[in-house]
Order: structure tokens, then sequence, then C-alpha cells
């Protein structure tokens, strides 16, 4: 039997730790023991807590509680925090998910002390550094020795940036392999929107099952802590949904909630308040935010999973970035980025709730299976000894 120890610490990581957990549970009980790391990056009970007891991921077996703080500062804390478990549990690998700065701090850690490391979304690129998420995917990268990419795409960023894709086994960090997985965000997405038809009401409990709503999440610094891009972002949502007389449903972060208190023109956030088309909402549980983007005639966004849950229940998609990494997501026709910008935010919403029944969803993300292909090279890479 292999250990391996997972480290999470934001909303997207939980998501894609509960598939790996769940295949570990149903198939490979018997091969794979996992330790999980919560690194506290996200520390919000909504933010965190509620993900691991609806998407039934194990608890954890650490918790650093390192809570929020410069990038330098965060990261060192869980660098440290990471260093000390990896040198008492002593494990096969590293398992690390996307970009974060807890990605980051266990890519860095595990190959100071030799441990390989296994990177989930692999190969993703927005070839802008200006985004820490760029910077932390790209080290984490290129420290890995399995790679596993959701995309063509990403398989095709890492064979530019020097990744031979024929290598062969026994598999090292100068001599990583580099896979075609799919992606394991779709794999809870098919998985959990079943669970959702069942045990989510919140479309009911907003008043708008049935009806025509955006679904609308702002997370992003540049988007919070410009007031430019803030005040443009929610000019728009209170334009247009009074314009259409169409629901704005959003749920808010903690730090756009702050933001927002602060940095909107008074006028401006007089009229949100009072314009029964937006509904503000704490942050939403996954198979609440599963419900609701299934039911949106559009989806707004800074967040790069909600782009894709997007596109995977066919829902077009306005992203609030000047580049994403998703960029199929653009090339296919059923997503835009327009930043913060008002005039092309407003041009994308009326492109697509004019022509949205006619887009096509070609398949991107594999075929809904990533979790058990992956936890099978895991045994089949570092059972062998």
């Amino acid at each position: 039997m292999i250990k391996i120890v997972t480290i999470v610490g934001a909303r997207p990581q939980f998501i894609k730790a509960a598939a790996i957990s769940r295949a570990i549970r149903n198939e490979f009980s018997d091969s794979i023991k996992e330790i999980i790391v919560h690194t506290g990056q996200h520390y919000d009970p909504n933010m965190s807590k509620v993900f691991f007891e609806e998407l039934n991921i194990p608890q954890e077996d650490y918790n650093l509680g390192v809570g929020s703080d410069s990038h330098a500062k965060q990261t060192a804390r869980i660098m440290e925090g990471i260093e000390d478990i990896l040198l008492k549990e002593k494990p096969d690998c590293l398992l690390l998910y996307g970009d974060t700065n807890s990605t980051l701090a266990g890519g860095v850690a595990a190959s100071k002390l030799h441990i390989p490391i296994v990177h989930v979304e692999a190969g993703v690129r927005s070839y802008n550094k200006h985004y820490p998420e760029e910077v932390n995917r790209i080290v984490c990268d290129h420290l890995s020795t399995l790679l596993f990419t959701p995309t063509v795409s990403g398989v095709n960023n890492l064979a530019k940036e020097g990744f031979n894709l024929e290598n062969k086994a026994p598999y090292h960090v100068d001599n990583p392999k580099v896979f075609f997985c799919g992606d394991i965000m779709y794999d809870n997405s098919l998985h959990f929107a079943e669970v959702a038809k069942t045990q989510s009401n919140i479309l009911n409990k907003l008043g708008v099952e049935g009806k025509n709503y955006v679904l609308v999440t702002v997370h992003r610094p540049h988007n919070t802590d410009d007031l430019l891009a803030l005040n443009s972002l929610f000019k728009c949502f209170n334009d247009l949904s009074q314009k259409d007389k169409i629901h704005f449903i959003i749920p808010l972060h903690p730090r756009t909630q702050k933001a927002m208190e602060k940095g909107l023109d008074a006028g401006l956030y007089h009229s949100i308040k009072h314009n029964p088309y937006i509904q503000i909402i704490p942050p939403a549980s996954f198979l609440d935010i599963i419900q609701l983007e299934k039911n949106a005639q559009l989806i707004m966004t800074d967040s790069g999973g909600v782009q894709k849950e997007a596109y995977y229940f066919h829902v077009p998609g306005i992203i609030f970035m000047d580049e994403t990494p998703w960029v199929e997501l653009v090339e296919s026709g059923n997503a835009r980025v327009v930043g913060s910008d008002e005039n092309k935010i407003k041009d994308a919403y009326s492109y697509f709730m004019k022509n949205r029944i006619a887009l096509k969803y070609p398949s991107l993300y594999g075929d809904g299976k990533a979790a058990q292909f992956i936890c099978r090279q895991l045994v089949d890479t570092f059972a062998v000894k």
C-alpha cells in the first residue's frame, strides 16, 4: 500500500480532493492510504468546513490554520507546517491541486525533502505572471514527478516548456511524466449534480425556481481591491438587472463584501441595496452553487472553477479577467473575457442572452473518470520499490 499526503487549502481544492478521496474509498482502499492536510488558507466556515461536510471529504488529519496574510508570510507558514508533517509521515508522494499558495508551499517543501510531487491540474497557463496563480502553477509543474493535465492545451503548454512527453518509467523529478487525464472538476460536477437535485433547495429558498436569472461570483483582488473595477462591475449588475428585470444572484465572498461596503459609490451602493432584482447572499455551499449554475441563464465570474462549471452545464460565461487559463472556453465561443470593462460586459451579456440556445458545447474535459485514472497511475508508479 502506498501513502500519499494531500494538500488542500481553498474551495477548488476541496472539490477536487473529494473526487480523489471518493475514488480511493470506492476502488483503491486496499492500495492507497491518504493523509489530508488542510492549510487553513480558506478559514471561514462557509468557505471551508461546509465543503468537507457536504462533499463527504474525510476529516483532515492536520490543519495548519494559517489564515489570511501577505503571499510571502502565508506561503512561509504553510511551508513550515508541511515540512514538519512530511518529515513525520514520510509519504511516497505529495498530491497537490491547482495553483494556490498552498500548492506552491507544498511543492517547494516537498522538493527540498526529495519527496515526489504529483500535480493535478498541471499545464494550465494564462501566460500572465502578474497573476500569482500563474507563478504558483509554473513552479509546481517544474518540481513535479507526475503531471496530470485536464486539457490537450495543457499538454501542449508543457511540451513548449521543455517537458518530454515520451519519458519512460521510472519517473522522478528529472524524468517526469505528463498525462492527459481530463478534468477532475468534471468528475465532481457530474457526481454532485445528481446529489444536488435532492439535497439543495436553494432555488426555492431564493424564490427563483423556474425563473430567469444570472449567477455572479466576484472575489479576485484585481476586481475587489481596485475601486474603479469594483464600481464598474456592480454598476453593470445594477443596470442590466433593472433594464431586463432579471434576477442577479450574487453569493458574496467575504473579501468582496468588505470591499463593496467600503469602496462602492454611495449612490450606487444605495441603489443596489434597494434593487429588487439583485439578491446578495452569503457564500453558497457546493451543492447550492451547482444548482444555481445548472439553472442559470448566464454566469458571470472571475473564478477559474466556476468558468468551467458553467461550461459543464452548458451555460455561457462572462469572465471578469483580462485573460483566462481555460482558453478553450473562449475558443469554443461559449465564454468571453471582458475584464471589468463596462462596454465589453454589456456587449457580452447582450450577445449570450440572444444566442445562448444556439451555442454548442463540444467535449473538452475528458470522460468524467479522471480521479480513477490518477489513482491507478499513483499505484503503478509508487507501489514499485
